[in-house]
């Protein structure tokens, strides 16, 4: 089974709450040199990760009673003989060791060489919708698979800037996720928001002012999408 079916199976496993144990071994078992061979393009690199990221947010929090900010910080994630924790994932690899505190602009100096290694070529901004925090404004979970990863990015963006993306006419406001504003260098500064907002939703944003929403941190776990299938 190769390590992004293993990375699906976790998160179905979450999902229906059947036991994970098998492929967390698997997951465990997997040698360093096998995970970089796999995981050889930025597509099998952002479609294992996330599910990675999404399967362990859930199991930490809903089975270990973990909670903030040490969900994002501990490392029990155990992948090839190697520990991750969530920020690892998500600022380490996905988005190419930023600094977090940063909305993007910044590198994380103390990066450990692995996560340089095993880190994306490319920020892709779509993973800002595909990633789940188990709370209320996060994206939906999803299942993405090196196969269609980038159809499936690609409506995962539409589908959650459509429900977050308000036009204020009367205004001359654009009410936007507050993503968008946390990481800022990602999506290429408001100049490239206005850009994803024409392309994904062909809203003309000239002469708009854009506003960030408040985002909700209430709770809401298994929050999973209905659009696609494992």
């Amino acid at each position: 089974m190769s390590i992004n079916k293993i990375s699906e199976q976790i998160l179905l496993a979450v999902k229906t709450k059947q036991a994970s144990e098998e492929f967390l071994s698997l997951l465990g078992s997997y040698s360093l040199d096998q995970l970089e061979k796999e995981l050889n393009n930025d597509q099998a690199k952002k479609a294992f990760w996330i599910n990675i990221y999404n399967a362990f947010f859930q199991i930490f929090r809903k089975f270990n009673q973990i909670d903030k900010p040490e969900i994002y910080q501990e490392k029990l994630i155990n992948i090839a003989g190697e520990n991750f924790s969530l920020d690892e994932v998500e600022h380490g690899i996905l988005r190419k060791y930023r600094y977090k505190y940063s909305v993007g602009y910044l590198p994380n100096i103390f990066t450990k060489r692995l996560i340089k290694k095993l880190a994306v070529d490319h920020i892709d901004y779509r993973i800002h919708f595909a990633l789940n925090c188990g709370a209320k404004s996060c994206p939906p979970i999803a299942f993405y698979s090196l196969e269609k990863i980038e159809a499936q990015l690609q409506l995962a963006t539409l589908s959650f800037l459509e429900g977050e993306t308000d036009i204020l006419e009367e205004k001359k406001e654009i009410q936007i996720t507050q993503l968008f504003k946390w990481f800022l260098a990602d999506f290429g500064g408001k100049s490239g928001i206005r850009k994803i907002l024409k392309e994904h939703l062909q809203i003309k944003s000239k002469g708009y002012t854009l506003v960030f929403k408040p985002y909700s941190w209430e709770e809401e776990l298994e929050n999973y999408s209905d659009d696609f299938a494992a």
